[in-house]
């Protein structure tokens, strides 16, 4: 049984960037995932150099300035980085006028995002992570994990393993934040993501369209490079089953009811789409773990990303506060008190008050917008509709918006 300073569960890009980000603070890291060269979310259905991968992120510039500060992001391919210049979210009447329009331009910004593919930012993390001598990593099942004396002990198929600290970024099913008896309120959408790729017949101009459908859907096509979008759809889950199909069999059809969903605004906007690589799925739902360190008397555990919050994606922030995540709790840590460990409950309760707020604001906002939309009440319709056209009147609101969303 070893013991370490810090291990950290789970292999996704929060689980990698957190034990970057500990690693680069002169903390030893063992980092245990099932799987670290996990390629499910490349295009398998090409081969070609150019192929893009289906799950893309839009990266604020806090997420961009910790990626620059953990040196991965000059190490992610410059070509296949798209910024976002400009943001169009179009109501559900089917009137132009009835939407908003936010421009970096016009909130003296050089940009308002990247999009960014998930494979691009997972290799530039797994690069980095070769040349740190403070993380070792290991493909492990976990099994269990227990607390002892001023250190909490994990269980995995190959061995048992003693930290200080824990840190659970094992996703929405967090195994660990049930073992260690931490409840979660939660909403299911009914609701699925529908992701792929397009080649677009017009340049997109650093623009990423939304559209809210009349059904309660939100579609939304994000740029790439090279006259490529990313599209996210969230839909019904028959709708889903259905769009899934005509990507395997109609794919023409399948771009053709991209556009006619959102009254033929895609074309106007983007011209003929094509599709790219393979449609994909997944879930939505909006959690909240009820704590976000744990067990509760003595903490020795902390929630990151998705095993402490997710939301719906209407809004592009779940992996910028994921990202947040870790910013914080690393400032926490090395700015703490000398006399302190790293897993002092009065630490580990000033991360979690520091993070409240903002997780409980971006998942609120999402929630809220989501029903908001599924109503299909015409008076509501119309007063949504209204609003959506009067806050694009008001340039300073908008900035201030654009303002949190880079945080």
């Amino acid at each position: 049984m070893s013991t370490q300073e810090i291990i950290i569960l789970g292999g996704g890009i929060v689980g990698k960037t957190a034990a970057l980000a500990f690693s680069q603070k002169g903390l030893k890291v063992l980092h245990i995932a099932a799987n670290f060269g996990d390629k499910s979310n490349t295009n398998s259905a090409s081969s070609e150099k150019d192929a893009w991968n289906s799950r893309v992120y839009a990266i604020s510039h806090s997420s961009e300035e910790l990626f620059k500060d953990l040196q991965i992001w000059q190490a992610i391919d410059s070509s296949r980085r798209q910024v976002v210049e400009q943001m169009r979210i179009y109501g559900d009447s089917g009137e132009i006028a009835d939407g908003i329009h936010f421009s970096a331009f016009e909130a003296n910004l050089p940009k308002l995002a990247h999009i960014v593919e998930s494979q691009q930012i997972e290799e530039a993390l797994d690069l980095a992570t070769t040349f740190s001598k403070f993380i070792t990593r290991l493909e492990a099942n976990f099994e269990s994990i227990s607390m002892g004396e001023g250190e909490a002990i994990v269980k995995t198929n190959v061995g048992i393993f003693k930290a200080t600290l824990v840190i659970a970024a094992d996703g929405a099913n967090s195994l660990i934040r049930t073992q260690v008896g931490i409840e979660i309120s939660q909403d299911l959408y009914k609701h699925t993501a529908v992701i792929g790729n397009f080649a677009c017949e017009n340049h997109h101009l650093s623009t990423a369209h939304q559209w809210f459908l009349d059904n309660g859907d939100v579609l939304a096509l994000l740029p790439l490079p090279n006259k490529k979008v990313s599209m996210v759809w969230s839909t019904s889950e028959a709708n889903a089953a259905h769009l899934v199909d005509l990507a395997k069999n109609d794919c023409e059809l399948l771009c053709q009811s991209i556009s006619s969903q959102a009254q033929g605004l895609p074309l106007q906007a983007l011209g003929k789409l094509q599709l790219l690589n393979q449609v994909k799925t997944y879930p939505l739902k909006r959690q909240r773990a009820k704590q976000f360190i744990g067990p509760t008397l003595d903490p020795k555990v902390v929630l990151l990303g998705d095993a402490a919050h997710v939301m719906h994606p209407l809004a592009g922030q779940g992996l910028n506060l994921g990202l947040r995540d870790i910013r914080d709790l690393v400032k926490t840590i090395t700015e703490k008190e000398t006399f302190r460990s790293i897993n002092d409950r009065v630490l580990l309760r000033r991360y979690e008050r520091a993070r409240v707020a903002d997780v409980d604001a971006i998942l609120g906002v999402t929630h809220h917008l989501h029903r908001l939309f599924m109503r299909n009440d015409s008076a509501l319709k119309w007063l949504r509709n209204t609003g959506m056209r009067l806050l694009n009147q008001q340039s300073n609101i908008k900035k201030q918006l654009i303002a949190k969303a880079l945080e």
